[in-house]
């Protein structure tokens, strides 16, 4: 017995030695936010505890506001996992259903997109054109969901047959944020806040409109020109809102996490969904397929969000309880290498 106890204690010893060591190496690998520069907030997750729960750098470059675990940052396409949770909720409550046609919602999309339905647009496989690219080259005051709507229903055309192959797109997630709100009878970031945000204690995470609640802790975008940050905060398609609009921190992001192993906002069967396989990718590294809102490879779940001035990434490995979530407001590095190797310090074998 005593020597049980003893292999038990010295296993547990080696293994906050082995998260003391990895968490060392954490700041190794973010040192590219250390300093004066637009900065990163990162946190690493292991069985509900964080391990590592840092901020690096300046949330806010002419005030010198640090960086902190409470920052907020714009998530980009990060925000589509909340968009795809709010069309599961519905669904669960038979508001909706994912088989309906998104035309059903949304009459306005021209005849010749009749056959996209929603469970389609949640998957990326709509076909439906990119709507930057409908967008006017001198465009510069910001799109709303509105406009790209109107964009989308002048449009017949398509890269494919609904439902045939995979092609990314923002359009997809904006239609799907006006189906929440026509579906619900609430605007999208109502919907979001009572529904998700509200029930989870996120309490510093909206999805964010101009004229509405300000963004507390806000981090600002920027972007090196030649050597020097230049603030680039917004663009003209960063009011657009159910393909990336949201504002949230790591430490709000810790209780989404926490909320993904169980079934306090999503069923069973809804997570199951989010989470596997709805449509083969080909050509991306380190993707599989897309689920709801989640890219897959193997057992890893992830997804990446950029937008001018920010660049984002949240990696799970939940058969190990694991996750990274990597928050930065800068235009470089791509963070996803850099999250997958700090994750990777806190793997078991």
């Amino acid at each position: 017995m005593r020597q049980l106890v003893t292999l038990l204690v010295l296993t547990l010893l080696a293994g906050v030695a082995q998260a003391r060591d990895a968490a060392r190496d954490v700041d190794a690998l973010m040192a590219a936010y250390q300093g004066n520069v637009p900065g990163a907030s990162l946190l690493v997750i292991k069985d509900g505890q964080p391990l590592v729960r840092r901020g690096y750098g300046l949330a806010n470059m002419e005030t010198r506001e640090a960086a902190t675990p409470a920052t907020n940052y714009r998530l980009a396409s990060v925000s589509k996992q909340f968009t795809a949770a709010a069309i599961l909720l519905l669904a669960e409550r038979g508001k909706l259903s994912l088989d309906d046609h998104a035309r059903h919602w949304l009459p306005e999309l021209p005849a010749s997109h009749e056959d996209i339905t929603i469970r389609q647009l949640l998957s990326h496989g709509g076909g439906l054109i990119d709507y930057e690219d409908l967008m006017p080259a001198d465009q510069t005051a910001q799109i709303s969901d509105a406009d790209v709507l109107h964009m989308l229903a002048a449009e017949p055309r398509s890269y494919f047959p609904p439902g045939t192959s995979y092609r990314y797109s923002n359009g997809g997630y904006v239609l799907l944020g006006l189906i929440v709100e026509r579906a619900s009878g609430q605007s999208l970031p109502d919907f979001l806040a009572r529904n998700i945000f509200q029930p989870l204690g996120m309490s510093h995470t909206l999805l964010y409109v101009h004229g509405g609640p300000a963004v507390t802790h806000r981090a600002y975008g920027y972007s090196d020109d030649n050597g020097h940050w230049m603030q680039t905060d917004q663009s003209p398609t960063s009011a657009t809102r159910g393909d990336g609009g949201i504002y949230s921190s790591i430490d709000d992001l810790a209780k989404w996490d926490a909320a993904l192993y169980d079934h306090r906002l999503l069923s069973d069967n809804s997570r199951q969904l989010a989470f596997s396989a709805q449509n083969t990718v080909t050509g991306e590294p380190d993707v599989d397929s897309y689920g709801y809102g989640w890219r897959i490879h193997g057992d890893v779940l992830w997804h990446s969000g950029e937008s001018m001035g920010f660049r984002n990434v949240i990696i799970r490995w939940p058969k190990q309880h694991l996750t990274v979530i990597l928050l930065s407001n800068r235009n470089d590095p791509e963070p996803y290498r850099t999250a997958l190797a700090i994750g990777q310090r806190f793997l078991t074998p």
